[in-house]
């Protein structure tokens, strides 16, 4: 990833209408930023679609970021909110019965090489049920910390609260996540230790 620097210069390049700039920038924070859209949303349909609308927000906005933030700090932000409107989205629409279960996975088609990856999806798949159950006030601070890589006062810059708040919010966030695997009777070693997300 680049560093704040480098994202300040690709920021100006893009504003000046290089549009290579402006790719490198999208390329180079779009892994963290789905990811982020991924584990707020809890699915990887509604990610992708948290995350398209994202990059559309925020090649738009660029023209009026000020560079007061990082860029990544910015970005995760309109990151965020974009997943929790995917969220409310999600709320309102009508449920479809068909072949796909509840994270978008077409249930009639296999993967032949699945079996060493079963353990690993089963993981993450206890983790992202565990968040889910989590409040958005834990959840949201706790994917941008353990996800987005973002510091506490970052943090609280992207999500408007004092940093004290944010540290409690964690805190809080990975307790919950914890009670919730141990009460998904998921047995956590040494390899996968539960509050990594």
């Amino acid at each position: 990833m680049t560093g704040h620097d480098d994202d300040r210069a690709l920021v100006a390049a893009a504003n000046a209408g290089d549009r290579r700039a402006l790719d490198t920038l999208l390329r180079t924070h779009y892994d963290r930023i789905y990811a982020v859209c991924r584990r707020i949303t809890g699915s990887d349909a509604d990610a992708a679609a948290a995350a398209q609308e994202a990059l559309i927000k925020i090649v738009r906005s660029l023209p009026g970021f000020a560079g007061r933030a990082a860029f990544s700090t910015w970005a995760y932000r309109i990151a965020t909110n974009t997943s929790l409107d995917e969220l409310r989205r999600r709320r309102r629409r009508p449920a479809v019965v068909d072949r796909v279960d509840e994270d978008g996975y077409d249930l009639d088609v296999a993967d032949p090489d699945s079996g060493p990856r079963v353990e690993a999806i089963v993981d993450r798949m206890s983790i992202d049920a565990a968040l889910a159950q989590l409040p958005e006030a834990f959840r949201v601070p706790l994917v941008l910390r353990d996800v987005g890589d973002l510091d506490y006062a970052e943090i609280a810059e992207a999500l408007d609260i004092p940093v004290g708040t944010v540290k409690s919010r964690i805190a809080r966030g990975r307790a919950g996540l914890i009670e919730l695997l141990a009460a998904g009777n998921r047995e956590p070693s040494d390899e996968r230790p539960t509050h990594d997300l």
